[in-house]
């Protein structure tokens, strides 16, 4: 008889093959039918062929990450619905990423080839040295975020099955860098897919079975009033609005680093550049808000919900809340089903980060800057370009999978600056591109000066109070970056305008 983490063990190890043949089969599929449209749009953009479930689906599993799963709703069992408030703002995350960037990123990525963020910047603001600056900032940014990335999911299968951490990376890291090195975009987004519906059927279970296992609402509710006052939202007692998270300046800026600024990264942005037409946007619009708001409200519900099964004496960390409940009260089937939606949530940021990462080192500046290829061509027949192109292939599977390999062997000892870096990776990201995003597509006299005066200033000063805890009110650092680094792009841009490019515009605008 199997014992029941032997059980949930071979249930993740199938999930993560199953994504493994899936994602190569996808993408060898799309590379016959789309054998005309070049190997960079297709490794990198999966031939702009996302319909409005994929779309939806892989801006959602790019979103959401381990702590959607884990750390959010085991917070919530102690706080309460007040936690909610925090997670909330990203229900409409999809809608405004695609409202504010979808079709302006799709129109302007087909008149300029374009298959990375680096690419728009290049087309935009014509200047090396904003596409080396930001395209340094992603990948140091991207890496330190990978690397937690596979630690995360490593401290899972460790956690839940009891295999030892370095054969749980090594198992968990493999399955995600051959599927995303060898498919590239397009087994990225059909994984994607998966675990979308994986993350969004795991919700479901896991209330299920935390409503039943706890004797129904009415007994839920009354463990609730007796062992957690404040957990309904009213911010009473401990767990209320008096906790310094959910106060008005730290709501604000979670609300902007979680909200409003996720039109910053690139890694949702880049999205933009690969659907297949504006009905597909319209349909992901409203799929992916649909989706979001399933996670995000049941997993916070269902973390609320478990405080009467936890042991009287607590654990050690809220983080460990969910995999406490899971391996405890749920079914071997049911918790192997419900584990692989956080190992999901994991593997589809880590491949979205490792795809771009390439990309930017492949495109941007290799093909750009060191063979100097057009920037609007993509495997040229010219024969000045044909010995450039034909690299191309060998170096971007080889590239991503080594990038992969790299965060993996980071993660098995990883230095303490990884610990303090990654608290900010998330947030340097959208102070790097937010107002070169958002300014460029919005704004024509934003310029070249604008953005690198914008992405230096921004980091900098991201970087300065993130060290620095002098802000007041509990805000985030990323609230002073945004308006220092938004002041500096406006102002700067006023300072240098000069007659915008009749070409930009055209490509552009």
């Amino acid at each position: 008889m199997l014992s029941k983490k032997t059980a949930v063990l071979i249930i993740l190890i199938l999930y993560l093959l199953i994504n493994l043949y899936l994602g190569i089969r996808a993408s060898r599929r799309s590379a016959k039918e789309n054998a005309g449209s070049g190997f960079l749009s297709n490794y990198f953009a999966g031939s702009r062929s996302m319909g409005g479930v994929v779309l939806a689906m892989t801006l959602v599993a790019t979103y959401t990450s381990a702590s959607s799963f884990l750390g959010g709703p085991g917070l919530a069992s102690s706080f309460g619905m007040s936690w909610s408030w925090v997670a909330g703002v990203q229900i409409g995350a999809t809608f405004l990423t695609l409202g504010v960037l979808g079709k302006k990123f799709a129109l302007i990525s087909r008149r300029t080839n374009a298959v990375t963020i680096n690419d728009y910047l290049r087309a935009r603001y014509d200047s090396p040295a904003v596409v080396i600056v930001c395209g340094v900032a992603m990948v140091v940014f991207f890496t330190t975020q990978m690397i937690a990335q596979f630690i995360g999911g490593a401290t899972l299968l460790q956690t839940v099955t009891g295999l030892p951490y370095w054969a749980g990376l090594l198992l968990f890291g493999a399955v995600v860098i051959v599927y995303t090195s060898v498919g590239g975009f397009k087994a990225v987004v059909t994984t994607d897919t998966i675990q979308g519906i994986v993350m969004t059927c795991g919700t479901f279970l896991l209330l299920f079975f935390v409503i039943h296992e706890a004797g129904g609402m009415s007994s839920i509710i009354s463990s609730l009033d007796a062992g957690n006052p404040g957990w309904d939202l009213m911010g009473k007692g401990e767990y209320g609005a008096d906790i310094a998270a959910l106060q008005p300046g730290a709501l604000i800026s979670f609300w902007v680093l979680v909200g409003i600024a996720v039109l910053g990264l690139p890694q949702t942005a880049v999205r933009c550049m690969g659907f297949k037409d504006t009905e597909s946007m319209h349909r992901a619009m409203i799929y992916g808000t649909v989706v979001i708001g399933i996670l995000m409200i049941g997993m916070h519900l269902a973390g609320t919900l478990a405080f009467p099964l936890l042991p009287e004496g607590g654990l050690e960390s809220t983080d460990q809340v969910i995999p406490y409940i899971v391996m405890k009260y749920m079914p071997a089937w049911a918790a192997g089903l419900f584990l692989a939606a956080p190992l999901a949530a994991v593997m589809s940021t880590i491949d979205s980060l490792l795809i771009l990462a390439s990309a930017t080192i492949i495109k941007d500046i290799y093909l750009h800057y060191i063979k100097k290829v057009p920037v609007d061509q993509d495997d040229s027949d010219d024969p000045a370009y044909a010995d450039a192109y034909s690299k191309v292939p060998k170096y971007s599977f080889a590239l991503t999978a080594a990038i992969g390999v790299i965060g993996c062997l980071l993660a098995l000892n990883p230095p303490d600056i990884i610990v303090w870096i990654n608290l900010f990776a998330f947030g340097g990201l959208e102070a790097t591109f937010f107002w070169p995003v958002i300014g460029g597509l919005y704004w024509k006299k934003g310029n070249s000066n604008a953005c690198l005066a914008s992405t230096i200033l921004g980091l900098a000063v991201f970087i300065f109070f993130n060290r620095v805890k002098i802000l007041p009110f509990g805000l985030h650092e990323i609230v002073a970056a945004l308006i220092v680094s938004g002041i500096a792009y406006f102002a700067v841009g006023k300072m240098t305008e000069k007659e915008p490019d009749a070409e930009m515009l055209r490509k552009c605008f």
